[in-house]
């Protein structure tokens, strides 16, 4: 990706003093502008593809017992929603704005071991350039599968038709019952889906992830210190790196032939296919993508890694693998889902219950309100009530801290997409002074901290950041779903795991258990 050179100008607003970092490009405007936190990057998709239709949801049909070893190596199908076809409904993959991907964690919980492995997502109507690899996987292996998707709404189908939302609440019937029920999958709150992400067994994973740790089989590593700047490395639950909806990237790659084929990203497969091009979740600007890839590298961290069965073992990364992390790394302020992530909200309106179910997937604690700590552990020690206020402020404050303190750095490196900002630092800019406005942070009484300057194809060539602390001064629970108990947890009809355990809390290591090994 190319870096790019212009660096513009990046003015740092703390007590009324400013600095100059930097020269402007003569082609920037001078009107600060907001930008999109998750844009669509440069379409290579044929005239045909895009003039198809304006669709931006699609359907991902599961293929049978998708936790075993053979599931993990039949493909998943990309095609319209309702079964229409995937080139009337533009849902190829070789769209970069309607790409799926998924991705799996594998947990030996007689060892402690884990792998990762990227079970591939081909068009309907297509074969894989290349054959997955079929995994060898440990006697009583735990999986969970993560979802991603470039556009709108991603839901989940069975290999013979049915989905799990539905206008009953999500009830599940026949072999999509088996397919999907069976795997513990969730795409949503009934008919409320989560839209990009959707999961299948992560409850049952993270509890047998808990049991591992107690145990001292599971070790997870502590995420150190930043060795350029003495911090500690950010996590996917940092306040430093988290926009309007945390958690909701995999790091999944695959490779994608000229005649829109795909294949699993491996050495072997690169070999086989010397044409083919590398195709990533969420165009590179998710959350994980984002920490692994780019502000990770740029601060001389390392993800935590697992061997990648579907790349002959070579080390690689997972959304799940880096919630693990997370977990058992990130220090308060803890970012955590909150209940106004628009991914996590219905029709517009804060719900705890599809707040919880998204939080499930991603072993993240459950909501606790106002007055309680989130975790009901004092060992959260500093951490705020776990509140939509609260999130915002956190996020302005530290984040902007942040990539302010690290601009010279940011902004040497290549930016995620392009097409929103120059390099690493304005992209991180444009894409927290979006988040502001797509959690309506200002309801909180909380102002933007960032404003960006835009090129004529606006793309954030320059930014200027206020770094003077804010708090909430307005209400800090958001406004309930009409009907909906905002204490509540998902009902039994929900599409929910059964295996939960009691009470529904997660695990939450706190990086300690006695052990300087954690």
């Amino acid at each position: 990706m190319a870096l790019g050179l212009a660096l513009g100008v990046v003015v740092v607003e703390s007590g009324g003093t400013t600095t100059k970092l930097g020269i402007a490009p003569a082609a920037a405007s001078a009107t600060p502008a907001a930008a999109s936190a998750t844009p669509a990057a440069a379409s290579a998709t044929p005239a045909a593809t895009q003039n198809a239709s304006n669709n931006a949801d699609c359907e991902l049909i599961v293929p049978a017992r998708p936790l075993t070893a053979t599931g993990l190596a039949t493909p998943y199908q990309l095609t319209g929603p309702g079964g229409q076809d995937p080139a009337a409904s533009g849902c190829t993959q070789a769209n970069p704005n309607l790409r799926a991907f998924v991705q799996a964690t594998i947990l030996d919980p007689a060892t402690g071991r884990l792998w990762v492995y990227e079970p591939l997502v081909i068009t309907a109507g297509t074969n894989p350039a290349v054959a997955p690899v079929r995994p060898r996987l440990p006697k009583d292996a735990v999986v969970n599968l993560m979802f991603g998707f470039n556009g709108n709404n991603l839901e989940l189908a069975g290999t013979n038709g049915g989905t799990l939302a539905g206008t009953n609440g999500g009830t599940l019937a026949g072999t999509n019952g088996g397919t999907l029920a069976g795997a513990k999958c969730v795409n949503g709150l009934g008919d409320s889906l989560f839209g990009q992400v959707a999961y299948c067994n992560s409850v049952p994973f993270y509890a047998a992830a808990s049991r591992a740790i107690q145990a001292g089989r599971l070790r997870i590593p502590k995420t150190g210190r930043s060795p350029l700047t003495g911090q500690p490395c950010p996590t996917t639950r940092s306040f430093q790196l988290v926009d309007q909806d945390p958690s909701d990237d995999v790091t999944t790659r695959y490779l994608l032939t000229a005649s829109g084929q795909t294949a699993q990203d491996s050495a072997a497969n690169t070999a086989l296919l010397p044409g083919a091009g590398a195709i990533e979740g969420g165009q590179t600007s998710g959350d994980n993508t984002l920490l692994d890839t780019f502000i990770l590298p740029a601060l001389g961290c390392r993800a935590f890694t697992a061997p990648d069965l579907s790349n002959a073992g070579r080390p690689g990364t997972s959304q799940t693998l880096d919630e693990l992390s997370a977990a058992a790394s990130q220090r308060a302020p803890i970012a955590l889902v909150p209940e106004n992530d628009p991914m996590t909200t219905v029709n517009g309106q804060a719900d705890r219950p599809k707040t919880n179910l998204y939080r499930l997937g991603v072993g993240q604690p459950l909501v606790t309100g106002v007055s309680n700590e989130p975790f009901g552990d004092s060992r959260a020690g500093g951490q705020q009530a776990d509140t939509p206020a609260n999130f915002c402020a956190d996020m302005l404050n530290v984040q902007t801290a942040f990539i302010a303190a690290d601009t010279e750095r940011f902004s040497a490196r290549p930016s995620p997409v392009p097409a929103t900002g120059s390099n690493l630092f304005t992209f991180l800019a444009a894409r927290l002074s979006a988040s502001f406005t797509n959690l309506g942070c200002q309801a909180f009484g909380l102002h933007n901290t960032v404003s960006v300057t835009l090129n004529a194809q606006g793309e954030a060539v320059a930014a200027a950041v206020s770094l003077v602390p804010q708090a909430p001064t307005q209400p800090q629970t958001p406004t309930q779903s009409q009907g909906q108990d905002m204490q509540a947890t998902p009902t039994p009809s929900t599409i929910i795991p059964t295996t939960v355990p009691s009470p529904w809390l997660p695990w939450t290591p706190w990086g300690d258990y006695g052990d300087p090994g954690y």
